[in-house]
């Protein structure tokens, strides 16, 4: 009798764990193509496809939790996020033991842009501001800004920096090549942004939370799967 007690308790935890939805990060600043946030609500973009096929595949909700990117890691040191995606090692300030890694899913190419005339490379540039993300980390970048050589020029997201490079707020500015390629999209070839040179490239990987009402193991072997597949890419295809 007590093993039948136990054994169903054990059958109802997992199915409570089976309808619980899969709480997945979303940061506020992201734009598209990686995220689309209408009135507080994750409505497209590659990780918003991401999410979807990893619940699908999970066979379980999909619950989208808009963090603002000062509070991230909050949200991961109290556990009330279960997967972060979109994520480099280099990129996190703790090492948050209650999560697992996964395999690197893409890489992220950042880019120095401009309108006109290219330099040759970061290091050449003249003294000036340079159009950035506010809260962005850029390790290419930091020593010329600790020299006071260049100067950051913040904006909210990857968009906005790109929109104010277009109206000459400044001649330079630093982007992801998934961002640059969606601006770019519907521009006439001649207003289009270019490529200066490649800044650094950053492979990205998921975050998720080891506990047994999200079953990791089943999560990282899911992502995998997606990976393998090139779902991923078939994804990214669909924003270049």
């Amino acid at each position: 009798m007590r093993f039948l007690a136990t054994a169903l308790l054990l059958t109802a935890a997992l199915a409570q764990a089976d309808d619980r939805p899969l709480r997945f990060s979303v940061v506020d600043s992201w734009a598209m193509p990686l995220a689309q946030i209408e009135n507080g609500e994750l409505t497209g973009g590659i990780m918003f496809e991401l999410f979807n096929e990893t619940a699908r595949e999970l066979g379980r909700p999909a619950a989208f939790h808009i963090v603002p990117r000062a509070r991230i890691e909050q949200a991961l040191l109290s556990r009330s996020v279960d997967v972060r995606c979109y994520v480099s090692r280099t990129w996190t300030e703790h090492e948050f033991k209650d999560y697992r890694w996964t395999a690197p899913l893409m890489v992220q190419r950042d880019l120095l842009v401009v309108r006109g005339a290219p330099a040759d490379k970061l290091e050449t540039l003249p003294s000036q501001s340079v159009g950035t993300v506010l809260g962005y980390h850029y390790p290419r970048l930091q020593p010329l800004l600790d020299s006071h050589w260049l100067t950051r020029d913040d904006a909210r997201n990857q968009e906005l920096v790109l929109k104010k490079l277009r109206i000459g707020r400044y001649q330079y500015a630093i982007s992801s090549e998934f961002a640059l390629n969606w601006f770019n999209r519907e521009l006439p070839e001649a207003e289009r942004l270019r490529i200066a040179s490649v800044i650094e490239e950053t492979p990205l990987s998921c975050m998720v939370l080891d506990t047994p009402e999200v079953r990791a193991d089943e999560v990282l072997s899911v992502l995998a799967k997606i990976k393998a597949s090139g779902k991923i890419e078939e994804i990214l295809g669909h924003y270049r």
